[in-house]
């Protein structure tokens, strides 16, 4: 890609003046005069603008950012700046241990904060899936380099260790720091070659991620043993055992408890930072958790971030401004800072240089062979292991972190610590072209075919993107009707559920006088049901429980501030004496602009309303909002006994609509039946169809549900706007007519009256 060098002017023009400047400022008085905080401000300025820019440039030619801003660090460093202009480099970047602890410290909470981040890209349910291949290939990935760097480790001459005596340590370290990928470069080529779904994308990703869990592990293992100076197996079996411990106790309470704060803090907490504070706090303490136990605070960070990104609710909104404060501020800080602590200048002595390419031969052969040999042990071909070693080549910033904390530990000299920046700069940029070259022959299975199409659809989809349902009950048995509608939606995936309660003592009272099921218990027991049939995990629904003073319309438009996509209506009196919805309903959704789902209980399901529908019928046309009627529809004939009814209905809305399907050369009636056939097929739903085209609407979905003997029907509707909730002629006929229950499932657009 050509780089147009006139755009990168301002930010040249930007770091030469800030570098006058400072140079100015710091000439007018001796070091005993000037402002350590100004000169603070200074180095973040030119760390920022140099390694910022830089990231911008590399990312331009189809390299990771974090290249850009090793190398700025680099550039300001005694590799090139230094060099140049020892003065000025002394000037700004002063030797004493005052000035150098405050950038120092800013660079030990980059580390936390990466690493939070780290964890919070790891996909844990990527993991699972390929599980078993990857952690083979990672096993084989980590093995191979870890022993070739142990070895260099262990006949390094006696110049490049700080500690002779701690030969051990510095073997081991160095052996880590060979053997780990950053998940985090091999994430974003992948997911920037569109390759994160393929099977094999998803191998190298969980690889990676497996990669880092081991490797800090290993490290905080390392630290702990580097702390003690000496290989002390009873201190170093302490440690495993507390980190064992911390992972089980992390992995099981804490992952509830961290998912619970996190919704009590967005929940109840007004500050528009209450979350990303919550967060940094979580960090912290697990930090700490981690340096009491004797292990290193990266390793708390670091499962801190995955527990964090495990959370069902934290918004895209909170995650990006977390992950923009710490790309804009501490990774070029921290990563500047590392480069700065590289002296390339070393290298002019050909025993370095050697030893340099030596330590880049060995770091390559061992990782690209070990994870050759752990696909071809996994089952992959060779096309795909040959791909799957490329990516995992890549050290990138977790090797640079590595290699501060060795650093700051003392175990790693200064010469050391400059060639490891140096293979993980080189390793990290073969990378990407090494991968999408692999990546770009691999060719494409029938099964993965089947798999992306229907996961392409999901990402398109309604329910496939739900992630937070709020349910407002009152104690009725459409109450319950709708709790259990909503917990079949949720299950599968473990969305969590707000029931709100309007008339919080007619629910006491209610309760007290039948003891029938509450909407909670309704919403629980279908999520389970809804898992089990699916078999994929899910079924281990929050429930949050809410009684509200306020009236309904201010309690939902309240709840709907803290972030849900569907409200889910279940009232005993569904519609009023006009033929429209009841009062209450109006309130209710008046408060919500977002997608609705209104339930109403008829037949069976208004004597027993967590019976699981036997038929569904659902009336589709042309229209987006007739689709996510269907996906619903999909989504609850999971546990219907019989196929799903899809009937084609025509309306004047309809007309001419677009034909998006390779199928439309069919009759357009047809040819939209069967897309929603091909929909359910694709989760093993079995349908049933028929055209309905030369009838009123309202008429056909009557006689289909009669036909067919339904027990419920489910219908896309558009919210139409007025005074009042309105659905339109149709929605409201089938409402008042049918026999069978009624779900009507709306967009969150409100469309013009016609």
């Amino acid at each position: 890609m050509a780089i147009r060098w006139g755009r990168l002017q301002p930010a040249i023009w930007a770091v030469i003046i800030l570098l006058a400047t400072v140079t100015a400022a710091g000439a007018e008085g001796d070091s005993a005069t000037k402002s350590s905080e100004f000169i603070l401000l200074a180095q973040i300025a030119l760390l920022i603008a140099v390694g910022r820019g830089l990231g911008e440039l590399m990312q331009r030619v189809g390299q990771p950012s974090v290249i850009g801003e090793l190398l700025g660090g680099l550039l300001l460093g005694p590799s090139l700046f230094g060099w140049l202009w020892p003065s000025a480099h002394d000037l700004i970047f002063p030797h004493s241990a005052e000035q150098k602890a405050l950038i120092d410290g800013i660079a030990q909470i980059g580390i936390l904060l990466l690493l939070l981040l780290t964890g919070m890209e790891t996909d844990l349910k990527l993991v699972r899936k390929v599980g078993r291949a990857a952690m083979t290939i990672s096993v084989a990935g980590i093995a191979v380099p870890f022993a070739c760097g142990f070895a260099l480790g262990e006949v390094l001459p006696l110049s490049l260790l700080p500690h002779p005596e701690a030969r051990l340590i510095a073997a081991l370290f160095l052996g880590t720091a060979l053997s780990i990928s950053s998940v985090k470069i091999v994430a974003v080529v992948v997911r920037e070659m569109n390759f994160m779904r393929r099977n094999v994308g998803q191998i190298i990703v969980a690889s990676a991620i497996i990669d880092d869990t081991i490797g800090w592990i290993i490290i905080a293992v390392i630290f702990s043993l580097a702390s003690r100076g000496t290989l002390d197996v009873l201190s170093v079996a302490q440690a495993l055992f507390g980190t064992l411990v911390f992972l089980a106790v992390s992995f099981t309470i804490g992952r509830r408890l961290v998912f619970r704060l996190i919704r009590w803090a967005n929940d109840n907490l007004v500050s528009s930072a209450a979350v990303i504070t919550v967060i940094l706090l979580l960090m912290s303490g697990m930090a700490g958790i981690t340096h009491l136990i004797g292990v290193h605070t990266v390793l708390g960070a670091f499962i801190a971030g995955v527990l964090v990104g495990e959370s069902p609710i934290l918004t895209r909104q909170i995650d990006e401004r977390l992950r923009g404060l710490i790309s804009s501020l501490f990774m070029p800080v921290f990563f500047g800072l590392a480069g700065l602590n590289a002296d390339l200048t070393v290298l002019k002595d050909p025993a370095v240089l050697g030893l340099t390419a030596a330590l880049i031969l060995i770091a390559s052969i061992g990782k690209f062979g070990g994870a050759f040999a752990g696909g071809a042990l996994g089952g992959l071909t060779r096309q795909e292991s040959y791909a799957l070693a490329s990516g995992m080549n890549a050290r990138g910033s977790t090797e640079v972190i590595i290699a501060t904390i060795g650093l700051s530990m003392g175990v790693l000299s200064q010469t050391l610590f400059s060639m490891i920046v140096t293979m993980a700069i080189l390793t990290t940029m073969a990378m990407p072209p090494m991968l999408r070259s692999a990546l770009a022959r691999l060719p494409l299975g029938r099964e993965e075919k089947e798999r992306l199409e229907r996961e392409e659809v999901e990402q398109r989809g309604f329910v496939a993107n739900l992630e937070r349902l709020l349910l407002a009950v009152d104690e009725s048995a459409n109450a319950r009707f709708a709790a259990h509608l909503a917990g079949l939606l949720a299950g599968g995936r473990g969305l969590p559920i707000t029931v709100l309660h309007v008339g919080a003592h007619a629910r006491l009272q209610e309760q007290n006088r039948t003891g029938a099921e509450s909407p909670e218990a309704a919403v629980v027991n279908a999520a389970k049901a809804s898992a089990e049939a699916e078999a994929d995990g899910g079924g281990n629904v929050d429930v949050i429980s809410r009684a509200s003073e306020e009236t309904p319309a201010n309690a939902i438009a309240e709840e709907a501030k803290k972030g849900f996509d569907l409200l889910v209506v279940g009232m005993d009196e569904v519609t009023g004496p006009d033929g429209g919805f009841d009062r209450r309903i109006d309130e209710l959704t008046s408060g919500f602009d977002g997608p609705l789902a209104i339930a109403a209980a008829k037949g069976v399901h208004a004597s027993e309303p967590t019976t699981n529908a036997r038929k569904i019928l659902v009336p589709v046309s042309g229209s987006n909002v007739s689709r996510r009627g269907a996906e619903v529809a999909i989504a609850l004939a999971r546990l219907a006994s019989e196929p799903l009814q899809v009937v084609y209905v025509s309306t004047t809305r309809d007309k001419g609509a677009r034909r998006t399907s390779p199928s439309m050369s069919l009759a357009p009636e047809e040819a939209i039946l069967k897309d929603i056939a091909a929909t359910a097929a694709r989760y093993d739903i079995n349908v049933a169809t028929r055209l309905r085209a030369n009838t009123a609407p309202e008429v056909a979905i009557l006689q289909e549900i009669t036909a067919s003997r339904a027990d419920l029907v489910v219908i896309g509707v558009d919210r139409i706007q007025g005074d009042s909730l309105n659905f339109g002629s149709v929605a409201a006929a089938v409402l008042g007519k049918s026999k069978a229950s009624v779900l009507l499932v709306s967009d969150g657009d409100v469309r013009p009256k016609t």
